[in-house]
């Protein structure tokens, strides 16, 4: 209880000054909107865990992955919203987008795999056979996500697409059996609470966590780029790698708890399903946010940093992916993802040269294709099996086999 009462307090200094309109340091601005989107994703992804309890597991997951991406969609929205009448927004957007994903896979997904190993001495994690559903909509967001940045917009085709296969992957695991959720740490306390005053604080912690957020999103935003500009930092690096923080460490400590607690499929579950939901949601809704701004039908057009980070971005995702097709990341796996993204992130600081960020990006990208490129081919006999059950193809078949109705 006490977690809960920390993360409601660290809310209510960010409230306060939204409501009162009060205006401050955008140094202190971006802390304290900062800190309140953090608490509330707290909040929210406690009562998103205790809300399975009572919702019927297929419009539990839907609305759970759309909660589960709030904090880090309001953050882009408003970027979205803002970019038909400040173009310049539209970079701030991609900044936010790309830096969310590459810390999923670079940092949070290299975490559950240290410390399965820390609590288990096991260097190898077996994932259970239905996360192939979340991989194989991942493997098919990925590539599509490489066109994005060769056509050079982010457009209404994109929202098509990638919301599809959002809801393609949504109709897909609704159809899984159910299982009881996994609570831990506040989610436990407020599971163990009688039906009512359990649903209670559910929908109270879902108004308040979500408006906390909305209300933040905008001042946040704002103040990180006021920030950047006082202290001679790059707006779009502060966009990318901290308001990304903000919003990923909620879902980034529970699936460490969980692992901590010896349930690191769930964990890694939770960091893998995270990552669909953002490169297929999260991407495909900013071209619809900008069209209902603009007032019209339009496209976000990206120059060519926008492009590169897309690019590297679309690259680490299908080495992820490559990585994982064999439903196991091994100790050394997540090094070389950890590795790979600390090296693109520090590589160019060492250079004075202005171009060397556009070198390491296009370099990095280069190498985290050809790397999947290896591991597909060195895999490639388990690839058709991957997703024919990623697709519920192999459970038709074996269904076919076990009533003796013969195919079509």
């Amino acid at each position: 209880m006490i977690a809960i009462l920390a993360a409601i307090a660290v809310t209510i200094p960010g409230v306060a000054l939204r409501l009162l309109g009060t205006h401050a340091d955008p140094g202190v601005e971006a802390f304290v909107y900062g800190v309140c989107i953090l608490g509330a994703a707290f909040l929210l992804t406690w009562a998103s865990e205790v809300a399975q309890m009572d919702i019927a597991q297929g419009l539990a997951l839907a609305f759970l992955a759309l909660i589960a991406v709030l904090p880090e969609y309001a953050v882009d929205l408003y970027f979205a919203w803002e970019a038909p009448h400040r173009p310049e927004y539209t970079s701030y957007a991609t900044a936010n987008m790309t830096g969310a994903n590459r810390l999923l896979i670079g940092i949070a997904w290299p975490l559950i795999i240290v410390l399965y190993w820390f609590k288990t001495g096991e260097r190898v994690l077996q994932l259970p056979g239905e996360r192939t559903v979340e991989l194989v909509f991942l493997a098919a967001a990925t590539v599509y996500s490489f066109v994005i940045p060769f056509k050079g917009t982010i457009s209404l085709l994109d929202t098509l697409v990638l919301v599809g296969l959002f809801i393609g992957y949504m109709w897909r695991i609704a159809q899984a059996e159910a299982e009881e959720p996994h609570l831990v740490g506040p989610a436990a306390v407020l599971g163990k609470l009688a039906p009512v005053p359990r649903r209670t604080l559910v929908l109270i912690f879902f108004a308040y966590g979500a408006g906390a957020i909305l209300a933040s999103a905008e001042p946040f935003a704002e103040a990180l780029i006021h920030t950047g500009k006082d202290l001679g930092v790059e707006e779009f690096l502060l966009v990318q790698w901290l308001a990304p923080f903000a919003s990923e460490a909620p879902e980034v400590v529970i699936a460490c708890i969980l692992t901590l607690k010896g349930d690191a499929q769930a964990g890694m579950g939770a960091m893998i399903s995270s990552k669909v939901n953002q490169w297929t949601l999260l991407i495909g809704t900013l071209a619809l946010v900008y069209s209902i701004s603009l007032g019209g039908p339009g496209a976000l057009h990206l120059d060519d940093r926008q492009m590169e980070e897309i690019l590297l971005t679309a690259a680490q995702s299908a080495f992820a992916v490559a990585v994982l097709c064999n439903m196991s990341l091994s100790l050394g796996e997540a090094f070389a993802l950890f590795f790979l993204f600390v090296a693109q992130l520090l590589l160019p600081l060492f250079f004075s040269d202005p171009k060397a960020g556009i070198h390491a990006r296009f370099l990095f990208s280069f190498a985290y294709v050809f790397l999947a490129a290896i591991m597909i081919f060195v895999r490639r006999k388990d690839l058709p099996k991957f997703f024919r059950t990623g697709l519920g193809i192999a459970g038709m078949e074996h269904e076919r086999e076990a009533t003796g109705k013969p195919g079509e």
